[in-house]
């Protein structure tokens, strides 16, 4: 976007935030027929949005702060999602051991049959009993772990999540700005003189911006959005969030079949154990009070420790601090509701709307699973200001790559090999998992490696790099190899390096 075009006609909406609650509601607005601009003062779901534990669930221990709404909703979404996106996401059987110390069996069974029933299932498969002493899944664990319960949600890639409906929402004409930052904004006078708006300063990487006018302004900062209001805006407010660091670790993979662990805690705390990126496993998370800016995230030597020690009183190998190959940490921007503990803490979302001259909306809080109706009730809430909008109409939309039934996801891969032979099978479910129908698009009429472009190591080449950015804002290494994809598990860093300075000399944007 150039210069010149920033400062056009004001748009309706303004949002400021590009996790996955301004990117929904972006993309949902345009698809109401509004005119829509969303800022980024870094990349696409670079905070909290690719921090999570990579699921879509109805958040199962959520129950027993009787979060009832909150857990169907969930629940409900669980299925909706898992259509929309059935390249990156996809339905996992969790196992949870019965430990005699903590919870009796009767109370988990009862809240695994609300946990069934509460969202309407249709596609995921309920509840059953394991015997571990017969079934794989106990092969890993400790020989004390005798039965189980299986139960289903699903998995997802969550900042591929946040990309994949950017790049929705700019085919719908959404004007997405990724390290863009919003300096300032105030509410001015309309100059056709029929009511107020929003003019919003912005900053790039190279300088100050026109000024962007708009009939509403978002606030889907995330963990800052309680300093946009007292900041950019310059508004005293008595709302606050309460800041929660959630860490995991990727270890080398500790099991061979594709279920996920649900381990409860001797400290009320539970923790997943769960298959990722087909040579790894994911371990979190943690729920810790942060200080600090939420910037400052990272897995500390002792969250790291503490799911070390949490997994491996369930797994019979000892899960050690060398087995570790990455951390992350991201701050879960939770309305403060004044709960004693982090775990306590609500998961809901507050929409506050200040309807004062042209309308502010913040939000607060909220979870992976269940963006996209919050940001319907976003909308909802604007309506009144836009009568023209048309209604609701996510439930039934795919995101791209995601054009093809939840049963076909399993011949997706073989159906792309059958294509391109020179693929291997941990290739061809990578890409399939990634880009869906896409894959075509980004292979073309490539005959082996040697089509594709460049290589960059780890088997990520310039034809997909190139995707990457033009379709998806990507910019830096760090956006591809770590939050697009995951291919920052397996290059060096010199590899890493070299694909930055590829990008610098070859790619503008």
């Amino acid at each position: 976007m150039s210069r010149a075009e920033n400062a056009a006609e004001p748009v309706d909406i303004f949002v400021i935030g590009g996790g996955v609650n301004g990117v929904g509601i972006a993309r949902d607005a345009a698809g109401r027929g509004l005119s829509v601009a969303l800022a980024e003062m870094h990349d696409l779901a670079s905070a909290t949005s690719s921090a999570s534990t990579k699921l879509f669930h109805g958040g199962l221990r959520y129950l027993e702060y009787y979060e009832f709404r909150l857990v169907r909703e969930a629940l409900i979404e669980r299925e909706v999602l898992l259509k929309a996106m059935p390249h990156i996401s996809w339905p996992m059987r969790f196992v949870l051991p019965h430990h005699k110390g903590l919870r009796p069996w009767w109370l988990i069974r009862l809240g695994l049959f609300l946990y069934d029933h509460l969202g309407g299932r249709k596609i995921l498969p309920a509840t059953k009993g394991v015997d571990l002493t017969k079934d794989p899944a106990g092969e890993a664990l400790k020989s004390e772990y005798r039965r189980a319960f299986e139960y289903s949600d699903c998995w997802v890639q969550d900042a591929r999540l946040v990309s994949l409906m950017a790049r929705d929402a700019a085919e719908r004409g959404v004007n997405v700005m990724v390290r863009t930052k919003v300096t300032r904004a105030e509410q001015v006078d309309s100059p056709s003189g029929q009511g107020r708006l929003w003019k919003i300063e912005l900053e790039d990487e190279n300088g100050p911006l026109p000024p962007v006018h708009a009939r509403a302004l978002v606030n889907a900062g995330g963990p800052w959005v309680a300093d946009i209001i007292t900041g950019a805006l310059g508004i005293n407010t008595s709302e606050k969030v309460r800041l929660v660091r959630g860490s995991h670790i990727v270890t080398k993979k500790l099991y061979d079949h594709d279920r996920c662990y649900f381990f409860q805690g001797s400290d009320g705390r539970i923790i997943f154990a769960i298959p990722y990126e087909q040579d790894f496993t994911l371990i979190g998370t943690t729920d810790k009070d942060h200080q600090g800016p939420a910037s400052s995230a990272k897995c500390t030597d002792e969250e790291a420790d503490y799911l070390c020690r949490f997994a491996s009183e369930y797994f019979a190998k000892p899960v050690t601090r060398e087995d570790v190959v990455w951390t992350y940490s991201g701050v879960r921007p939770l309305y403060d509701d004044g709960a004693s503990s982090a775990t306590a803490a609500t998961r809901d979302y507050v929409l506050s709307l200040r309807k004062e001259g042209a309308p502010l909306l913040s939000v607060f809080g909220g979870k992976i699973t269940t963006h996209r109706k919050l940001a319907e009730a976003a909308l909802h809430k604007l309506s009144p200001f836009f009568p023209q909008a048309g209604g609701d109409w996510t439930a039934d939309a795919t995101l791209p790559g995601g054009d093809f039934p939840v049963s076909d996801a399993a011949g997706l891969p073989a159906r792309l090999r059958e294509n391109y032979a020179f693929l291997s099978e941990a290739q061809t479910l990578r890409m399939i998992r990634t880009y869906g129908t896409d894959c075509w698009k980004i292979l073309g009429n490539a005959k082996g490696p040697e089509d594709l472009g460049q290589a960059f190591g780890a088997g990520l080449y310039e034809a997909e790099v190139r995707w990457l950015v033009e379709k998806e804002f990507a910019r830096s290494a760090e956006d591809i190899v770590f939050r697009r994809t995951k291919f920052g598990l397996r290059m060096s860093g010199g590899e890493i390096a070299a694909l930055d300075d590829w990008l610098v000399a070859h790619l503008t944007v």
